[in-house]
């Protein structure tokens, strides 16, 4: 079996990684970064959900089939918000491995469009009530109670015959091919996909990366338009707090695994087809080189990023002001081998698929100064991803 750390030859071969794409089926475990491709088939073992520790069970996992004969196991899938939650995490039977979408030269093939559908769309809660929600955690935030909260809501889309999940991958991955696309199972006869633009962690040897996402504005068509908003943004002291908040939590959440560890003073810009994000790149190097991909991700979720600070609070906030279950949003998706190597990414700008029916999340953080309108049309422009990929529209 490939080595998980030998994936992306000086010349990569043409067409390799979008095979991959090309291969995925529903069933089968698909997961792209900037780093590489992988396509996983059949099930080897789940990760069992007992009273142990996520990252003790996964461990666990991979050290029984190691022992079993799998010289080089490997567990893919998702992980819920709250990752006490069941998972979606198994060992699969084989797994094919290629370099990055992006260095592959036949991803600039435009994926088919979307048939003409008469979909059927239902706004979980209602545009008026999220706006009415983002106001009452605003008026909390004024008093003193709490300093930011991610709040969501979700798209309920009905297509009028089954989904072909394969085509829409197809479409979410040559829409943001630098990005990281998924498509795994979630449950029966459920499957979790998207296209997230955010790095959780991602662990080679003794380097991690992290690269925290926080403060968005929507893209637009006009060339010049786009550039100002882009401009605008890193000018933006509402979003620079927001910002800062969620880099200082990762700051704090990594400090103590590291010898060393480098963040930059400023924020930079990352675009997807649809958002401007700022974006801080933090590196460094374990001090405990046991210390696996996933037990960072553990520690680093969730970050303020995805639910608020301070996060206890926050995450009742959330509980008392979504109308909904998150389930595998926000969460985490991605990959881990026996020798703690992985990517794991958040569970933004994707939808849970099943049969005729999809149903697509998307968040915005709320701080003070937040105006319930612009959160609620930042959540509109998130939902573009998905939207766009399946021909619907709000």
């Amino acid at each position: 079996m490939t080595s998980t750390q030998d994936v992306a030859p000086a010349v990569p071969t043409v067409g390799a990684a979008t095979a991959l794409l090309d291969a995925y089926r529903p069933g089968t475990r698909f997961f792209a970064s900037p780093t590489r491709t992988l396509l996983a088939h059949g099930t080897r073992a789940q990760v069992p959900h007992d009273e142990r520790p996520l990252t003790e069970r996964v461990a666990a996992t991979l050290r029984e089939q190691r022992a079993a004969g799998d010289p080089v196991p490997v567990v893919v899938g998702a992980i819920a918000f709250d990752h006490e939650e069941l998972s979606a995490l198994a060992v699969p039977e084989a797994v094919r491995w290629a370099p990055a979408l992006h260095r592959d030269p036949l991803i600039g093939v435009p994926a088919e469009a979307p048939a003409d559908a008469e979909w059927n769309v239902r706004q979980v809660p209602a545009p008026e009530e999220y706006a009415d929600s983002v106001a009452r955690a605003v008026l909390r935030m004024r008093a003193g109670e709490f300093s930011k909260v991610v709040l969501a809501r979700t798209l309920e889309l009905r297509s009028p015959q089954p989904l072909d999940l394969p085509a829409l991958l197809q479409r979410l991955a040559r829409r943001d091919p630098s990005g990281y696309t998924f498509a795994v199972p979630s449950g029966p006869g459920r499957t979790l996909l998207g296209a997230s633009p955010e790095l959780l962690v991602s662990r080679r040897g003794g380097q991690f990366v992290a690269n925290p996402l926080a403060g968005s504005t929507p893209r637009s068509t006009d060339l010049a338009e786009d550039v100002r908003r882009a401009a605008a943004l890193l000018q933006s002291p509402k979003d620079l707090h927001e910002h800062a908040v969620v880099v200082d939590a990762v700051r704090a959440a990594l400090a103590p695994y590291c010898d060393d560890l480098d963040v930059p003073e400023r924020p930079t810009l990352v675009r997807t087809a649809a958002m401007w994000h700022l974006s801080t790149t933090v590196t460094g190097t374990l001090r405990e080189p046991a210390v696996s991909a996933l037990e960072l991700a553990c520690a680093l979720h969730p970050t303020p990023a995805v639910c608020g600070t301070p996060t206890p609070l926050a995450r009742e906030v959330i509980g008392d002001l979504e109308p909904f279950d998150r389930g595998m949003f926000t969460g985490m998706v991605g990959w881990g081998d026996a020798e703690g190597d992985g990517e794991w990414v958040v569970t933004i700008r994707c939808a849970e698929a099943a049969q005729d029916r999809l149903r697509l999340y998307a968040g915005a953080g709320v701080v003070a100064d937040s105006s319930p309108e612009a959160e609620t049309a930042e959540t509109g422009a998130k939902f573009r991803t998905f939207l766009n990929a399946v021909g619907a529209e709000l």
